[in-house]
């Protein structure tokens, strides 16, 4: 059944990959619709500058896809951080290279558990201390696998510094304030963004104002006071993002198609 055969059925298809998106986060496209993974794809390519290496960009994509399979995820959390992290590090950059590296960075934040044995990492009980302290290695193995590529420096360090806090208290190497790479601070932000929006097995997804409203309480804290104003300076188009994927409907969301 073609995308338009389906929206006629009340059981719309992504106009663009054909994915059946029944039920799932979608744009309005003229008389069609948009999944949310072919809409990140626009927002990606309209965000990420000429001169941006798309090769480099699809491998990560690859290998976030193969870390989502082992998980048992189907969401598209990785793909929305990098994205929405992007709308905040344009504020400070516009060099493509750099913006790439933000991309990659945040899109690979954890590729490290790729080490994390499956007793561990898909347990369904609690974990015990001894079980969190093989989790929190995740970002140093993470680092280990993108540090050897040069063109992943930067990438590489951010996946090392995506569990850091403003106030020194996160992992693994306990850093604060400046000393946590900007990226980092930009991405923990969006990370805590998407983590109170999206479902979990014990509670529904929260709107966008909660989760706001906890950001900006923790700014000085778990936060850089930069990275806040970063994200208050650009909560609309956060916002309108975040609607999306909690499928607030078919006809928020303006879509201008996957650019190829």
């Amino acid at each position: 059944m073609d995308a338009v055969l389906a929206v006629a059925a009340g059981n719309p298809a992504c106009s663009h990959c054909g994915a059946p998106i029944s039920g799932l986060p979608r744009a309005r496209e003229r008389d069609g619709y948009c999944c949310e993974g072919c809409y990140l794809a626009a927002h990606r390519h309209r965000s990420l500058p000429a001169g941006a290496d798309d090769g480099q960009c699809a491998l990560g994509e690859a290998l976030v896809a193969a870390l989502d399979a082992r998980e048992r995820e189907t969401g598209l959390h990785s793909k929305r951080v990098a994205c929405h992290t992007l709308v905040l590090a344009r504020q400070f950059t516009a060099d493509p290279q750099e913006l790439q590296q933000v991309y990659l960075g945040a899109l690979l934040h954890d590729i490290g558990k790729i080490g994390i044995p499956d007793s561990i990492l898909l347990k369904e009980d609690a974990l015990t201390a001894a079980e969190w302290r093989v989790m929190r290695t995740h970002p140093e193995i993470g680092h280990r696998i993108l540090a050897g590529a040069p063109s992943m420096t930067k990438a590489a360090e951010l996946v090392l510094s995506h569990e850091e806090r403003f106030d020194g208290t996160g992992y693994p190497r306990g850093l604060a304030g400046a000393a946590i790479p900007l990226w980092a601070r930009l991405f923990a932000v969006i990370d805590t963004l998407d983590a109170i929006t999206s479902d979990r097995p014990y509670r529904k997804g929260l709107p966008f104002d909660a989760a706001r409203a906890e950001i900006v309480r923790q700014s000085g804290r778990q936060f850089d006071p930069k990275a806040v104003d970063a994200f208050v300076a650009e909560e609309i188009a956060l916002s309108e993002m975040v609607e999306l994927k909690c499928g607030a409907g078919p006809n928020q969301a303006g879509f201008s198609g996957v650019q190829s």
